[in-house]
């Protein structure tokens, strides 16, 4: 999909990000109890993270989304580097599939990485979102298997397959006059 807008959550959109993310994510993994996980809540993350989404610009309908932490704030995985950006919860609406609103949401986190005078992005997912891998994998992101897993405590939680990516192994975006641009 050409033309998507991407910007942070307005505050009026927290439980559209929300049905998005649950959708996606039952979509992938099944029905889930997450029990009362805070950062469920975009309207909670984005107390201390960025919360972006992933618009069309002549509908105003949310497609997809993807959270960031705030340019100087706490990581969201322990075993992030500190030339990193890590992200979470990348979801596209089911409906939205195919239409380039997962890539167009990492690349957006790549440039924010940039921007952010960071060295790479990295982030995890689930072992059988072989579609999200073939996606990261297409971009440039590389398996990093010594990251594997959701790591707590410096405990392993439960299997994630890792990935990262050098920004500068990545092209940044060209604005319509082919200058250098911010993210979109």
């Amino acid at each position: 999909m050409s033309g998507v807008e991407i910007r942070l959550v307005a505050p009026d959109e927290h439980d559209a990000v929300d049905e998005i993310v649950r959708a996606a994510y039952e979509h992938d993994y099944g029905p889930r109890d997450y029990g009362n996980d805070p950062f469920r809540q975009s309207v909670n993350r984005s107390e201390v993270t960025d919360v972006w989404v992933a618009a069309d610009p002549e509908t105003g309908e949310l497609l997809g989304t993807v959270t960031v932490p705030k340019p100087g704030g706490e990581r969201m995985m322990e075993d992030v580097r500190e030339d990193e950006l890590d992200f979470r919860l990348l979801a596209v609406a089911p409906g939205a599939r195919r239409l380039g609103i997962g890539e167009a949401l990492t690349r957006h986190v790549i440039e924010l990485a940039r921007q952010r005078g960071l060295r790479g992005v990295f982030m995890k997912s689930g072992p059988h979102m072989t579609g999200a891998h073939r996606l990261y994998e297409k971009i440039g992101f590389r398996r990093d298997p010594d990251r594997d897993g959701l790591i707590r405590g410096g405990v392993k939680q439960f299997d994630l397959h890792a990935f990262r990516i050098d920004v500068d192994d990545v092209a940044p975006p060209r604005s319509a006059s082919g200058a250098e641009g911010e993210p979109r």
